[in-house]
């Protein structure tokens, strides 16, 4: 079993949504934080939140690991900080809605460098230093979406299909060197995802996001590599993909889309 007391992690795109709810969870099990994202002004609401519930350190560090620098400047504060990450939550993420070739190229792209290049840089650069000190760990928060192609959120799915391949891989990797890698498959969650969208989530169909954030720590304490820490009817909808033909499962989502009205979902920016 994995402990969190005393260890400290970082969350990244903590501000909101289930970044927050990682937040507080963790610091109920007793670890310190850094918490990341753009926004910092809520960051610092978040943080002093959380100081004021449980005794722990949270330190806020403002960063769009997006843009240009954003991963090298958050290394670079930590290190001026003097604050050493035992694990690392990839929780930040963004898609665009909506048909492809009349939504946001911008969104779209920026949604890859989030999802994929910033993840896979902090897991690069930060499970280095885990393996070096001969433990720690990582969380990579996917979605029951890697599991289908998913016509109108086309590369919201591409970029969590590849943090399943690659947390798969870099846990197998790291196997017997002190440092654990888990995916988390959460489906549907009450978050602010869609948010500058025209599209809606309905209230019936999704987890709160309280729920998912202690379901995935407990499964990563337990040693899982994958988890599905949403309502246990998402995990069973990830297992027709796998049987199905690829095609056939495509054209199923997509009319399951067209049905939640995405194929009308555009920016409202």
């Amino acid at each position: 079993m994995y402990g969190y007391r005393g260890v400290t992690a970082l969350v990244t795109g903590a501000s909101r949504g289930l970044g927050t709810a990682y937040a507080r969870e963790l610091a109920r099990r007793g670890a310190n934080l850094v918490l990341v994202a753009r926004s910092g002004d809520a960051l610092d609401r978040v943080a002093g939140e959380i100081r004021q519930a449980h005794q722990v350190e949270v330190t806020p560090v403002a960063a769009d690991l997006a843009g240009p620098g954003g991963v090298t400047g958050l290394v670079e504060e930590l290190d001026r900080q003097g604050r050493t990450v035992d694990l690392l939550v990839n929780n930040a993420g963004a898609g665009a809605v909506g048909p492809f070739l009349t939504s946001s190229l911008q969104r779209n792209v920026s949604s890859v460098e989030l999802n994929v290049t910033a993840l896979m840089k902090l897991s690069h650069v930060l499970g280095r230093r885990m393996v070096d000190r001969g433990h720690g760990g990582i969380i990579n928060v996917a979605s029951t979406a890697v599991f289908q192609s998913m016509p109108y959120q086309a590369s919201y799915a591409a970029t969590k299909t590849f943090v399943l391949s690659f947390t798969e891989a870099l846990a197998e990797e790291l196997r017997g060197t002190g440092v654990r890698v888990m995916g988390a498959h959460p489906g549907a969650t009450d978050t602010s995802f869609f948010d500058g969208t025209s599209a809606t989530m309905n209230p019936a169909f999704t987890d709160a996001p309280e729920g998912v954030a202690a379901r995935t720590l407990d499964a990563f304490a337990k040693g899982a590599v994958n988890s599905y820490p949403g309502r246990t009817i998402n995990r069973a909808m990830t297992w027709a993909p796998r049987l199905l033909p690829r095609v056939t499962v495509t054209r199923l989502t997509g009319r399951l889309n067209r049905s939640l009205g995405l194929h009308r979902a555009q920016d409202l920016g």
